[in-house]
């Protein structure tokens, strides 16, 4: 059963952002919205055809070409050349449950009446979305300023009839796509081909798809973490309300209220402890769980803005008299938000990894790499292996790319933001900390059951649970399927997400 989602609905929730992701929402748009756009792009032409006015994009070139002037006859060709010409992409094609999220994004933003694009344009958007019509992109070919630009060209082809969609699980052509729903190809009319491809939805999608995943992430670490204090016979002093009430300002004290909530009342955790102090990576969950949890919060309300926002250029104002060319395609915003939210993320899987060493390591009463027969078998060594080797992975891949710029468009424009990159780089990580989680639980869980001791209530459930998913490694097995396995352990519990 799909979702209605408005599109430009204020509030949308987790659940919202999830049904728009897995093609399970169905988009409209109330009839004052769509006045609104209609009364916008009205107001647009009359003002061309009765002014010699230049309006960049519109009757002008683009980019270092903004002031060639386009003669009245040829603005809708130029629209058409302009969506052809910047149909460049290159590299993977952008996963399907993110190009239905940029094409969501498109709609919203276009239908806020000051882009200047007729209503016949939106309601055919509208229609591919409630089809799942859903262009093809790919990943490369935004600077993240003049708006993603590559990707959202490609986003555009199929309404004239070009390019590719993924139409009922098929890549089609955006000609065949036209033909199987009996409808001509668009025209496009003055400056919507600059509407369609001049915003920042490419780096947002990707901002928000990845942004949700890491949300997620961060309830599994908490739970994952719980997990693995128990196997390591750790302390509960580090998660005292006492210690987080003189520290209250970084997010730690809500994390450790989640560490006691899961091992309430647990047989095991609360006997007398051997070991004096823990290391950093079990004492200090609060402290680095809780600093991610900060920058998910904060780049949240990033996201909440840019949703709302108009990110095409030149800006129409009709209520004003106004058709103003400025710079609300520029994604640094995005940009510095993805950064953050990489390397807080990455974070996440640099400390799971740490636990993980810990289990492994033959201490506190645990057997070496987990393994129920010694040197016979290898049991969780590599596992550690892999999570390493993806750890280092994400350090390499969390280094900032808003921090570059390259000068192009014959240095008309000369500050990029970079915003595309850092948003496919982010997908990538917070991915990638799914996996390293994955493991880490397999480990924990593994420990437990080693030690053969009453845990948790709560914990105990979810072991139960995940048993269903991945049996105990009594012997040596290819670990692969149970890491994705876990993964699927992940995403169907609701509890873990406190």
């Amino acid at each position: 059963m799909s979702t209605p989602i408005e599109v430009l609905n204020p509030d949308l929730s987790h659940a919202h952002i999830t049904a728009i992701l897995s093609g399970e929402a169905s988009l409209s748009l109330d009839a004052g919205h769509l006045q609104k756009v209609a009364e916008c792009h009205e107001y647009l032409q009359k003002k061309i055809h009765d002014s010699n006015q230049l309006f960049y994009g519109i009757n002008t070139g683009f980019g270092s070409l903004c002031n060639v002037a386009i003669e009245d006859d040829k603005i809708s060709q130029l629209q058409v050349n302009l969506i052809r010409s910047h149909a460049c992409g290159a590299g993977n094609i952008v996963p399907l449950n993110i190009s239905r999220l940029i094409l969501f994004l498109k709609i919203r933003s276009l239908s806020f009446g000051h882009s200047g694009v007729s209503a016949e344009l939106v309601q055919r958007l509208i229609e591919m979305y409630n089809d799942d019509a859903i262009p093809v992109m790919y990943e490369q070919g935004s600077l993240g300023a003049s708006g993603d630009l590559a990707p959202l060209a490609h986003l555009s082809l199929p309404l004239i009839g070009e390019g590719l969609v993924v139409y009922k699980s098929n890549f089609i052509s955006g000609a065949e796509y036209l033909e199987k729903i009996n409808k001509p190809p668009y025209s496009l009319k003055a400056k919507e081909g600059l509407a369609l491809i001049n915003g920042t939805q490419f780096s947002l999608a990707y901002l928000q798809a990845s942004h949700h995943l890491a949300d997620q992430l961060l309830s599994i670490a908490n739970t994952t973490a719980a997990m693995s204090m128990e196997a390591f016979d750790c302390r509960l002093d580090p998660f005292h309300p006492a210690i987080h009430d003189v520290r209250r300002f970084n997010g730690q004290p809500e994390i450790a209220t989640t560490i006691r909530h899961l091992l309430n009342d647990s047989p095991h955790m609360s006997l007398p402890r051997i070991y004096v102090q823990d290391p950093y990576s079990f004492r200090c969950i609060p402290q680095v769980h809780g600093a991610t949890a900060n920058a998910i919060r904060h780049i949240g309300s990033v996201i909440e803005g840019e949703r709302n926002s108009v990110t095409d250029n030149p800006n129409v104002f009709s209520n004003l008299d106004l058709i103003i060319s400025g710079g609300n395609f520029h994604a640094q915003p995005l940009a510095l938000s993805s950064d953050y939210l990489a390397i807080a993320t990455a974070e996440l899987g640099n400390i799971s990894e740490r636990r993980l060493y810990l289990l492994i390591s033959g201490q506190r009463g645990l057997e070496a790499f987990l393994t129920t027969s010694p040197g016979l078998q290898s049991g969780f060594m590599i596992a550690q292996y892999t999570a390493a080797a993806i750890v280092s992975m994400n350090k390499q891949l969390a280094s900032p790319s808003s921090i570059d710029s390259i000068v192009s468009s014959n240095g008309q424009e000369d500050h990029v933001s970079m915003a595309a990159n850092a948003g496919v780089k982010l997908w990538t990580i917070v991915n990638n900390v799914h996996t390293i989680l994955a493991i880490e639980w397999m480990a924990a869980c593994q420990a437990v059951e080693m030690k053969k001791y009453e845990i948790s209530p709560r914990l105990k459930d979810f072991l139960e649970r995940y048993r269903q998913y991945v049996t105990f490694v009594d012997q040596d097995r290819t670990l692969q399927p149970d890491f994705q396995h876990t993964k699927e352990f992940f995403n169907d519990q609701n509890g873990f997400l406190f």
